[in-house]
């Protein structure tokens, strides 16, 4: 008896919190933490893995890819992957998660030869009024929002201007990388569902790097600007330019201006050049907007600050030396609308 009692007297008594709750061992708690994770790690597998794809080419790539992978395989397995497509698809961002590299661009036609100019064959003149108004859509890259925002601005005060939503703006996307954004299909997508007549468009700002992805098979480049990059390059462009100009579409291609880096500059200049040549192949059906000595200094160097015609100093560039501000946005849409009062006939209803 004496035993028995002092073996219960040893037990530990069960430690109990206020309230009368039993308190669960500390380990318990780690592991309900780490089922936890493990669980949220699964169900964001597919938004994990496309953060690792668009990452910049080096091993943190490669390591984030090597490990994202697998677990979202194991996602798609278990379905545990349905709950945020659910989602994505209540918020209309279903292609969020999607990893899409096709580079899909028309091929040259008999008329169109690659590496030839186009025929020169006129281009009527076609009449908008209020009754009928002109669709336009300005879509690229960052660079092209405070330009495009201006273009809205000018076009609430045009009776035959009619802008396709707001500036289709989408920051680090570019025609290298459609892992990060698909502008081949979603320029696609757009003319065919909006059907705007004119289009502005601004790429290249994020496009000066060595690494493309999208490649067709068996294809390898060289680093920036080499023969083999420029090649693709400029079929990209070409492939952009020629969807615009078959649906008929009249295009606006702003190029990319002077920068405070020299050597960023000097970069834009070999992008500035595929676009330019690709645009003159393209007479009539796509003007190309060279910004280069807008916004240069009196020396021809970068400048942040110019002149305006009250001889006061503006403002032009944003503080990053390579954005714009709003007077610059301003100057860029006053030229995009010549260009298009030049392509169109805008105010001859006027006189009817």
């Amino acid at each position: 008896m004496a035993r028995d009692a002092n073996t219960r007297r040893r037990r530990p008594r069960q430690r109990v919190a206020e309230g009368g709750r039993r308190l669960q061992p500390a380990g318990s708690a780690v592991v309900v933490l780490l089922v936890a994770l493990l669980v949220s790690v699964l169900l964001n597998a597919p938004g994990l893995h496309k953060s690792a794809a668009i990452q910049p080419q080096g091993w943190k790539r490669d390591v984030a890819l090597a490990m994202t992978g697998p677990l979202e395989a194991v996602s798609d397995a278990l379905l545990l992957d349905q709950p945020r497509a659910a989602l994505k698809a209540v918020l209309g961002r279903s292609d969020d998660d999607e990893i899409d590299t096709a580079v899909a661009v028309p091929k040259p036609t008999p008329t169109e030869p690659a590496g030839n100019d186009e025929p020169t064959t006129p281009v009527r003149r076609e009449k908008f009024s209020p009754q009928r108004k002109l669709r336009f859509w300005v879509a690229g890259d960052s660079l092209v929002v405070v330009p495009g925002e201006s273009l809205l601005r000018a076009a609430g005060g045009s009776p035959v201007l009619d802008p396709v939503g707001p500036v289709d703006g989408r920051i680090a996307s570019g025609l290298e990388r459609p892992d990060v954004f698909n502008w081949f299909k979603h320029v696609r997508k757009q003319l065919r569902e909006e059907k705007p007549r004119a289009i502005v468009l601004m790429f290249g700002g994020n496009d000066d790097h060595d690494f493309m992805t999208g490649l067709p098979e068996g294809t390898e480049i060289g680093a920036f600007g080499s023969p083999s990059w420029t090649a693709e390059y400029r079929r990209r462009v070409g492939g952009i330019m020629d969807m615009v100009t078959r649906a008929g579409g009249y295009l606006v291609w702003i190029g990319l201006p002077i920068t405070r880096d020299a050597e960023q500059t000097s970069r834009f200049d070999a992008i500035n050049a595929i676009v330019h040549s690709e645009a003159e192949r393209r007479p009539g059906r796509v003007s190309y907007l060279d910004t280069y000595f807008y916004f240069a200094g009196d020396d021809g160097g970068y400048a942040q600050y110019l002149t305006n015609d009250a001889g006061r100093l503006v403002k032009m560039r944003a503080d990053d030396g390579v954005h714009f501000e709003r007077p610059a946005g301003d100057l860029i849409a006053r030229e995009v609308l010549r260009r298009l009062n030049q392509r169109y006939d805008l105010t001859s209803w006027r006189r009817s």
